[in-house]
């Protein structure tokens, strides 16, 4: 019942949340933490659980004994990371029980296990749904290309999405929704579509993004707009929570005060010339992205006759 709830969840989210499904996929291409994110909450989870269903329906004995070899893997003490949010003066009482019930974690080592992971499918993807709008996305590693992080890309991605992607796919294209996301620590620039009626459009404005900001003259006013914005979200007010999980992330990643305070400095000094400095780089997007779609099979059948082999098409509901 648990692996069927699961699977159904999975399937009842492909369509709200096309767009991140998507974008996962891109990313999981071009690096290991999203290939391992991908195959633990993206499509290619989605095919496991249904894999999952049949074989606890058939052959249960097997699988309760992968169950317990996960356990046995990933339950030890030695390995535990505990991430506590509270205030100092509950603290005490907290630690107790804490450590009360670490206690119980068995103790050993846990033997590192090797994998060699690959990408999910052809680079190029049409995954077909039952669904009459497109989830359009692409996406490339700017670091493989040559580019050296810095602070105004955050600018720049932002900008890209309330200004090129807004008009071009939003508003004459008539998507709900348009996103360039960029991820500093592998590299990876998206370019995404939510609920949009187009396909060789929408992929046509991510290509001209580029040419978009090595012609545009930005005013001050606007370039400061751009700066604010982006400092507000590294900024952004957290919950206690949210707190909690946000250091933990930082201390599993290395992403130190300092680093993220020389972001910031960066965005801040956000000028004309990082624009053009990155539009030369991302220049390169129009060949060297990979393309993944989920949409209606009319629209990828289309795109496939346009451009013949050009999407491989797999099924996902």
């Amino acid at each position: 019942q648990m692996v069927m709830e699961e699977k159904a969840q999975m399937e009842q989210r492909l369509i709200p949340a096309g767009h991140q499904m998507v974008n996962l996929r891109l990313r999981s291409h071009f690096c290991e933490p999203y290939w391992l994110a991908e195959k633990i909450g993206g499509i290619s989870y989605l095919f496991f659980l249904r894999e999952l269903a049949e074989k606890v329906k058939n052959h249960w004995p097997e699988v309760l004994e992968k169950l317990e070899q996960i356990k046995e893997t990933l339950i030890r003490s030695r390995e535990t990371l505990v991430n506590v949010t509270l205030d100092e003066d509950n603290y005490a009482d907290f630690r107790e029980q804490l450590e009360e019930f670490l206690s119980f974690i068995p103790e050993g080592d846990t033997r590192a296990q090797e994998w060699q992971w690959s990408a999910p499918g052809a680079p190029n993807e049409g995954l077909v749904i039952p669904a009459q709008v497109n989830y359009v996305g692409k996406a490339t590693n700017l670091y493989e290309l040559g580019y050296q992080f810095h602070g105004s890309a955050l600018v720049i991605s932002k900008y890209l999405r309330t200004t090129w992607l807004w008009e071009k796919v939003r508003v004459q294209g008539g998507a709900y929704g348009a996103f360039s996301l960029f991820d500093r620590l592998g590299g990876i620039i998206s370019f995404v579509s939510y609920r949009d009626p187009n396909l060789q459009n929408t992929l046509d404005a991510f290509d001209g993004a580029a040419s978009f900001l090595e012609s545009r003259t930005m005013d001050e006013r606007e370039l400061t707009s751009a700066i604010v914005g982006t400092i507000g979200d590294l900024d952004a007010p957290l919950l206690p929570d949210a707190k909690g999980y946000t250091s933990m992330l930082r201390y599993l990643t290395g992403d130190t005060d300092e680093a993220r305070q020389e972001v910031r400095d960066q965005v801040l000094s956000t000028s004309p010339g990082d624009f053009k400095a990155f539009a030369q780089i991302l220049a390169q997007f129009k060949e060297k992205g990979i393309v993944k779609v989920m949409g209606s099979p009319a629209a990828i059948e289309q795109a496939n006759q346009q451009r013949p082999s050009w999407l491989h098409v797999l099924k996902v509901l």
